[in-house]
C-alpha cells in the first residue's frame, strides 16, 4: 500500500504525501518521533537521552538565572536599608529601640 493511499484510506491527520519532483511524505514531527521509535529502540533511546541532556541544561539555566536574582535582591535590599539609615531615622530623631517604626511605616527619604 502507498502513503498516498493509506492516507486516503484512513483519512490521516499530519500526513501529507506528495507525488512528482520535490515530492514525499511529510508528516507532523509528533508522528515522525514515535513512527521512528517504533522503527528503531537505538532510536528511541537516543530520543530520551537528547531530551535528558536538554532538562538539565534547561534547569542549570533557570538555577543560573535564580542565583542571580537571588544575590540582586540580598544587595538592594542592604542598599533600601542603608537608606532608610542614613535619610529617614536622623531627621525623626528616634530611639534606637523603636528604629522598627520606620520601616512598617514605608516613609520616603
Amino acid at each position: 500500500m502507498t502513503p498516498k493511499k493509506w492516507i486516503d484510506a484512513t483519512n490521516a491527520i499530519g500526513i501529507i504525501s506528495k507525488s512528482g519532483r520535490y515530492g514525499g511524505t511529510y508528516a507532523h514531527k509528533d508522528l515522525a518521533f514515535e513512527f521512528g521509535a517504533w522503527i528503531s529502540p537505538m532510536f528511541k533511546l537516543l530520543l530520551i537521552k537528547e531530551y535528558q541532556r536538554l532538562k538539565e541544561i534547561e534547569s542549570s539555566q533557570y538555577n543560573l538565572e535564580w542565583n542571580v536574582k537571588r544575590i540582586l535582591t540580598k544587595t538592594n535590599y542592604q542598599i533600601h536599608t542603608d537608606a532608610v539609615k542614613d535619610c529617614i531615622l536622623p531627621d525623626k530623631n528616634y530611639d534606637k529601640d523603636r528604629e522598627w517604626l520606620v520601616y512598617a511605616e514605608e516613609l520616603i527619604c
